[in-house]
């Protein structure tokens, strides 16, 4: 990841093309915001849910983990996943009951190397392309099309979007 004092800046990253550098920028500022918002939480409070019906902290970090795997399938190899892939996957990212009964018990640690483990490997992927290929259009959900490009940004914006959930669930942890 980038040193901190970088962070506000999004420019040229070494080893990625111009217009890849600029997303790599972006996804490393909302990884350090993630890590600030999660930094010290217990298992307890990473399984901690306002109401039955809510997503905890863990969820919604192994959320952002099986996103960005299933995102990695879906543009990298540019397929579908396999059903196989959606049963390790699918829960994650669908959230909901079984996720509630499923994904619990677990520490920091092993979110964090999860979602290290995945972005590692993103920006692997990442060095080899070039700015053309963000531009390649693909099948996005059931009657869409999107460019690469949107898709990285929307697994950068949906881990923003549930990073100020995790906020927002922190802040209640507190008062409980």
């Amino acid at each position: 990841m980038k040193s901190v004092q970088n962070l506000t800046m999004i420019e040229d990253v070494e080893g990625f093309t111009p217009h890849i550098s600029r997303l790599v920028s972006m996804m490393n500022y909302a990884r350090h915001t993630t890590e600030e918002a999660i930094a010290g939480l217990t298992a307890d409070q990473l399984d901690f849910q306002l109401d039955d019906e809510s997503n905890s902290i863990g969820m919604l970090l192994q959320h952002m983990v099986s996103l960005e795997k299933a995102f990695q399938i879906m543009t990298f190899e540019q397929r579908e996943l396999t059903d196989a892939e959606w049963d390790v996957l699918g829960t994650a990212i669908e959230l909901g009951e079984r996720a509630r009964g499923e994904i619990r018990g677990r520490d920091l640690d092993y979110y964090w190397s999860e979602m290290s483990l995945a972005r590692e490997y993103t920006l692997q992927e990442l060095k080899k392309k070039d700015d053309d290929w963000l531009e390649i259009v693909t099948p996005y959900g059931w009657d869409e099309k999107a460019n690469h490009y949107f898709k990285w940004f929307h697994v950068m914006e949906d881990e923003l979007n549930h990073r100020g959930q995790i906020r927002l669930i922190r802040r209640r942890i507190t008062k409980h």
